[in-house]
């Protein structure tokens, strides 16, 4: 070894690492608006909006682009991605527009160019919806790509009954999405007048609130709406009666709009999944999104690594690291990572392959609370002390 006299540093930079949760909170709409400043919101590309009331000035008049804006802005100021797309002849063609496609050179159109997003603007969006453009096509459409980008989409459970909107709950069996019946009531400037305004909208600037301030593993249901001044259809809602017809929807898996004694709310925390599926509930889904994509997107540096039961050690603490994190959030009840020799065979290990499981549990929303109230006489019992003591 060669004379030093003095200090040597050695930066190491192997161990856990620290995971950083990926944004839920991120919005992508679809929207149509033919006099919009087609700078700020151009056809079939995706635009990154950071200040949503100068977008709004932006948006025109025409479509449902200002009417989906202001609804999301009486909740929340979010970062949005808007896909503006063109109104076709008739309703038909609108929805194609919608939908969308990929083209001969590779563009992506409609609500396919939320996919492209990412690559584009640095962005992911998980808070989807198409609001005032809802088709049982568009809203299936929607819910794949909701579950390409691991989001989650909120659409109007179409018809004019609660009848006919459980009836078209049963067209869905998607985990990443979540109907809603009515539509709400606001006052709109332009008109002077109380118009729709789509309760899409205004459950993705909630759901990107609550996000926010509280978490992913908080649902929809039970917070006041901002912004609105009634529904569009009567929807009769007994916290207690489940024949209501709130009742009714949730038992479909169709959140309802509601009024109390303390504003407007949703009411409802069902996704449209199949009855026996473990993400019945929105904020389940949520979760596991959030922790399967953070853990992706937290796990860069490990590839291509050399194998060692070292790597495999640090892979494991960051990860068990993350779900500590979430556990103290209150976002998870408990979380465990580990290595499993049966998973990992020496021929695999020899081809570089790693495979760590884990497991976690959400702590479900509190739907149905239960009293047992009992009337008794025992409380006599002492009447004539209580009297001495009066």
């Amino acid at each position: 070894m060669a004379f030093k006299h003095g200090i040597t540093i050695t930066e190491i930079s192997d161990g856990a690492r620290t995971l950083t949760a990926v944004s839920t909170s991120i919005i992508g709409l679809v929207a149509t608006a033919e006099d919009a400043d087609a700078a700020t919101f151009p056809l079939d590309r995706p635009a990154l909006i950071t200040d949503i009331e100068t977008a709004i000035g932006k948006a025109g008049t025409d479509g449902t682009l200002a009417k989906a804006l202001r609804a999301i802005a009486d909740q929340t100021r979010p970062v949005l991605v808007v896909v503006r797309v063109a109104e076709g002849d008739d309703a038909a063609e609108t929805a194609s527009n919608v939908i969308g496609t990929t083209t001969a050179d590779g563009q992506k159109t409609g609500m396919q160019a939320l996919l492209a997003a990412q690559a584009q603007l640095g962005v992911k969006p998980k808070i989807l919806g198409t609001p005032g453009l809802e088709t049982q096509a568009v809203t299936t459409a929607l819910a794949v790509v909701a579950k390409k980008l691991r989001g989650f989409a909120y659409a109007r459970a179409l018809g004019e009954t609660v009848v006919e909107a459980t009836a078209y709950r049963a067209n869905f069996s998607a985990r990443e999405l979540m109907l809603l019946m009515p539509d709400f009531l606001a006052w709109d400037t332009d008109t002077s007048a109380n118009v729709t305004s789509y309760a899409a909208a205004r459950a993705m600037g909630l759901r990107a609130l609550i996000d926010t301030q509280t978490g992913p593993h908080k649902t929809l249901s039970n917070v006041a709406v901002e912004g609105v001044v009634g529904i569009t259809k009567d929807i009769h809602w007994d916290i207690e009666d489940q024949s209501s017809e709130a009742g009714v929807l949730n038992a479909s898996q169709v959140t309802a709009l509601i009024r109390t004694d303390s504003g407007y709310r949703f009411w409802g925390n069902r996704t449209a999944a199949e009855a026996e599926s473990q993400f019945v509930f929105e904020s389940t889904t949520r979760v596991a999104q959030l922790i399967a994509e953070t853990i992706v997107a937290g796990m860069l540096w490990a590839i291509d690594k050399p194998l060692t039961p070292a790597l495999a050690k640090d892979i494991i603490e960051t990860v068990n690291g993350f779900g500590r994190q979430l556990k103290t959030q209150g976002i998870l009840l408990g979380f465990n990572a580990w290595y499993d020799e049966a998973n990992n065979s020496t021929d695999s290990l020899k081809a570089g392959k790693l495979r760590i499981d884990y497991d976690y549990t959400v702590p479900p929303p509190l739907e149905d609370l239960g009293f047992n109230q009992r009337i008794t006489d025992s409380y006599f019992a002492d009447f004539s002390a209580q009297l001495t003591e009066a």
